[in-house]
């Protein structure tokens, strides 16, 4: 071959090259937060404050990364956790995820906690078009694609809760004199109106009171006092933790034994149950999704044993049998699929298109039978759950897996 036939290869064959790895270079895709090397992530939480109980899910979740991290990353890239204390105040969470999105340039917010603070940065997440992505809160409002494409919730939602709930009420205590405890925000709200809409037309002649507390008071005590003097003989706790001890704790002072429903989000045993007395506990009726880590009934369970196996390497601090330790894990597990899947494309859009396509996801820490679906007209990951009765020093499941996607 002549030396000119040969440069000819040598310069096609280099030209290939060139253009192949160009063509991968082409391929990837950043936006603010996202580089060959990194991907930044932004988080809310109540590390102080009234509902600071839910902090430890921002802890876990901060250990579940640097897992991934010294694991390899997400297709190479770490991850770089920077998470705030709004104190459950929503102008302080307003201020958090402007220096998150203006200042610290992440590629998305990932669940930030309670339903007041996600209220009070929706519309602004939305217009810079930055995912809020699996919100750590039950309202109804997160399944809105249409109006709000960049904000996804990721437990079951309150209202689907409570209609179970009352749907449970209507079958085996159709005469019920019902007491509603709720917190007077949007998050005590949207259960409550789940809740009637459960009931239906028996709302109006079964439920005897409604009453409200503020996130601000010390004690509910006296709540509880007003409710009971009703002669009520189910009692519908819609309470965030701090709350929900001081109401079953309450209870047992005072001799007042309704059928009682404790709202998913206060069902932890570590931050509920064992402060307010396992004894003042015993009967209360709850809804689960998740495994619930006290339980034996797991202990050879593969996806429990990766758990404790995280907790003794990257987490030893986190308390076991606390709900939200768990709760975090698994909402980490959820975003880190979605990363991966993003593949070398880690632009914002991407990130919402691969949430909003995840299909029969199983992960270690929900219950058997439960997977983390969405389509583009479905922000509600995670639609399942089954009741559970507290017993002992645990919770016991019982009835068959529910769906969530309950109508009225």
């Amino acid at each position: 071959m002549s030396t000119i036939k040969k440069l000819a290869v040598l310069s096609a064959a280099a030209g290939l090259l060139a253009a192949s790895s160009s063509g991968v270079l082409a391929q990837k895709k950043y936006d603010p937060g996202a580089s060959d090397t990194e991907i930044k992530i932004g988080n809310i939480m109540p590390y102080s404050g009234p509902a600071s109980a839910y902090g430890v899910i921002g802890k876990t979740e901060e250990a579940y990364f640097k897992k991934v991290n010294a694991e390899g990353g997400i297709n190479g890239r770490k991850i770089n956790f920077i998470s705030y204390d709004d104190a459950y105040s929503p102008p302080k969470t307003v201020e958090q995820a402007r220096k998150l999105v203006e200042s610290d340039e992440v590629l998305l917010v990932f669940n930030p906690l309670g339903t007041p603070p996600n209220t009070a940065i929706q519309k602004y997440l939305n217009s810079k078009k930055v995912p809020q992505l699996f919100v750590a809160t039950g309202a109804t409002k997160w399944n809105d694609p249409k109006a709000f494409p960049w904000t996804m919730g990721w437990q079951p939602n309150y209202q689907s809760e409570t209609i179970i709930y009352a749907k449970y009420i209507l079958k085996n205590l159709p005469n019920a004199k019902i007491g509603v405890l709720y917190q007077n925000d949007d998050y005590g709200k949207d259960y409550l109106k789940g809740f009637k809409d459960g009931l239906g037309a028996k709302a109006a002649s079964m439920i005897v009171m409604e009453e409200s507390y503020e996130v601000s008071e010390p004690t509910i005590d006296s709540h509880i006092v007003k409710l009971k003097s009703t002669g009520a003989d189910v009692f519908i706790n819609i309470t965030t933790p701090k709350f929900a001890a001081q109401a079953i704790k309450k209870n047992a002072e005072i001799g007042w034994k309704p059928t009682h429903f404790l709202n998913n989000v206060s069902a932890s045993i570590g931050a509920v149950m064992k402060p307010a007395g396992f004894e003042a506990g015993q009967g209360i009726i709850s809804s689960a999704y998740l495994k619930d880590t006290s339980d034996p009934q797991w202990k050879d369970d593969a996806g429990m044993k990766a758990f404790d196996e995280f907790l003794t390497k990257y987490f030893p601090e986190g308390n076991r049998i606390d709900a939200n330790v768990m709760y975090g894990y698994t909402a980490a597990q959820g975003l880190v699929q979605v990363l991966k899947a993003c593949g070398d494309d880690l632009t914002r859009e991407n990130v919402m298109k691969q949430a909003a396509n995840i299909k029969g996801l199983e992960l270690g820490g929900l219950l058997p039978g439960i997977k983390v679906n969405t389509s583009p007209t479905d922000f509600a990951p995670i639609s399942q759950v089954q009741l559970q009765k507290f017993k002992g020093e645990a919770w016991e499941l019982f009835g068959e897996i529910m769906s969530g996607d309950v109508g009225g």
